[in-house]
C-alpha cells in the first residue's frame, strides 16, 4: 500500500466473466478490505491507509505464481516463454516466479507487472536481445580474429 498499490482481495478471490476476454476480481463481502499478516494477523488496508489503499473489483490480466526456488528446476531466465491459465472461459498470461528468503518479492512483482505491460504495448526486452545476439556474437568473433 505504501508504494502506491491498491488492495482488491487476500487470499480468496471471487472472479466474474465479463465477456469472453474479461474476468473481474473482487473480495468476498467477509473479507472486504482486509488483509492477513502473519506475525500481525488482520488488518483493514482501508482504516489503516485510506480509502485510496483499496478497490472493490480490478480487471485480471495475468497470474502471478510464486513458487519456492528448486535447486536444480529449469526456470525461463530471457521471458520468452508464455504460459497460460485458463480460469472460467478465458485464458490468462501466468508468470511463475520462483521465491526464495532474501529477495525483495514487493519489488520483483511490482517490476513483473511492469514488464508485462510494456510487453502488452510491444516493447520486448528478451525478444529485443535475442533479435540483437548473433549479430553481437558475430561482431565479438571478428574482433577476436583480428
Amino acid at each position: 500500500m505504501k508504494r502506491g498499490h491498491r488492495l482488491v482481495a487476500d487470499d480468496c478471490v471471487e472472479i466474474r466473466q465479463e465477456d469472453q476476454d474479461t474476468l473481474v476480481g473482487s473480495a468476498p463481502e467477509l473479507i472486504e478490505h482486509l488483509l492477513e499478516i502473519r506475525g500481525l494477523g488482520i488488518i483493514n488496508v482501508m482504516t489503516l491507509f485510506g480509502a485510496g489503499a483499496v478497490r472493490s473489483y480490478k480487471r485480471i490480466t495475468i497470474v502471478m505464481n510464486l513458487e519456492l526456488w528448486e535447486q536444480g528446476k529449469q526456470y525461463d531466465r530471457l521471458g520468452l516463454e508464455e504460459e497460460k491459465m485458463r480460469i472460467i472461459d478465458t485464458d490468462v498470461p501466468k508468470l511463475t516466479i520462483p521465491v526464495r528468503p532474501g529477495r525483495n518479492l514487493a519489488v520483483i512483482i511490482e517490476v513483473a507487472a511492469m514488464n508485462f505491460r510494456l510487453k502488452r504495448m510491444g516493447h520486448n526486452a528478451a525478444e529485443q536481445f535475442t533479435r540483437n545476439l548473433p549479430m553481437s556474437l558475430k561482431t565479438m568473433a571478428r574482433m577476436n580474429r583480428s
